[in-house]
């Protein structure tokens, strides 16, 4: 948990990220989906559950502009849109923003 929570920045961070938060969402019995739109943009996780379907971006940082979450959400219409990353709760045009400490309020 640490080397993710601390922000250090390295090659291989978004990845080791991304792996943080698929271990905790499948921690939680979640079945986790990859969408991918003709090698233009790439969602992290996709989730279906009985209230909808959540579109899931995980950032490493604080950095959270998000073309392939907005390709997503203009396509599919996802009911909850939620972004894993260094900052704090919050929400900025429907996406829900979730601290990286915090996966397993989802």
């Amino acid at each position: 948990h640490q080397t993710v929570l601390s922000g250090a920045d390295n090659t291989f961070m978004g990845a080791v990220t991304e792996n943080y938060v698929a271990q905790q969402l499948v921690a939680k019995n979640e079945n986790l989906h990859y969408w991918e739109s003709d090698y233009l943009a790439e969602l992290d996780f996709v989730i279906q559950r009985s209230d909808g379907v959540y579109a899931i971006e995980v950032k490493k940082g604080e950095h959270i502009k998000s073309k392939s979450l907005t390709i997503f959400r203009n396509k599919y219409n996802p009911e909850v849109a939620i972004r894993f990353s260094l900052k704090n709760f919050g929400e900025t045009d429907q996406v829900k923003s979730i601290p990286l400490y915090a996966v397993f309020c989802l």
